[in-house]
């Protein structure tokens, strides 16, 4: 299949990391199952999870979750840099090892950090994909710029308002 083709079964997930949201855990993984299976039925069958603390961790353990159900979902993380997520507190970095370990395919976008990787990594997101699912609340910074080169390349993104 060629990369347009898989594009139009592949979604990701941008957001915000969980001190910019302004609704519960729980709530935000309802909002989230709730596009995830909107997604799935829409045919899309691999998920690509940038794996920030937050709604992108939160999107990938979900997508795991339902994988167990259904075997023709996959799972791809994208970090930034190598050993992205391993300097955070112990819970979410054991959740980031944990999805780390169940995903299908991890792609490190640079070897090294910089704040460029970010962006790159979000872009390469956005290019592989043929949905955004979006958790923002309107504030500048990553999910921002994400939403609006998803746009720019005419990539459909849906926006969970929290």
């Amino acid at each position: 299949m060629h990369e347009q083709e898989l594009r139009k079964h592949r979604c990701c997930f941008t957001g915000h990391r969980p001190e910019k949201l302004n609704i519960s855990e729980e709530q935000l993984c309802v909002r989230l199952g709730q596009e995830i299976d909107q997604a799935i039925e829409d045919g899309f069958t691999t998920f690509i999870s940038g794996m920030a603390k937050g709604v992108d961790i939160c999107a990938a353990e979900l997508v795991l979750k339902r994988r167990v159900s259904d075997a023709r979902l996959k799972l791809i993380c994208a970090l930034p840099y190598e050993n992205f997520g391993l300097h955070w507190s112990t819970s979410w970095t054991d959740r980031y090892v944990e999805v780390i370990r169940h995903a299908d395919l991890v792609r490190c976008i640079s070897q090294e950090f910089s704040y460029s990787t970010y962006q790159r990594r979000n872009e390469w997101m956005v290019d592989h994909s043929g949905r955004v699912i979006a958790v923002y609340t309107g504030e500048s910074g990553g999910t921002r710029n994400t939403i609006a080169y998803a746009k720019q390349q005419h990539i459909p993104c849906v926006i969970i308002t929290p």
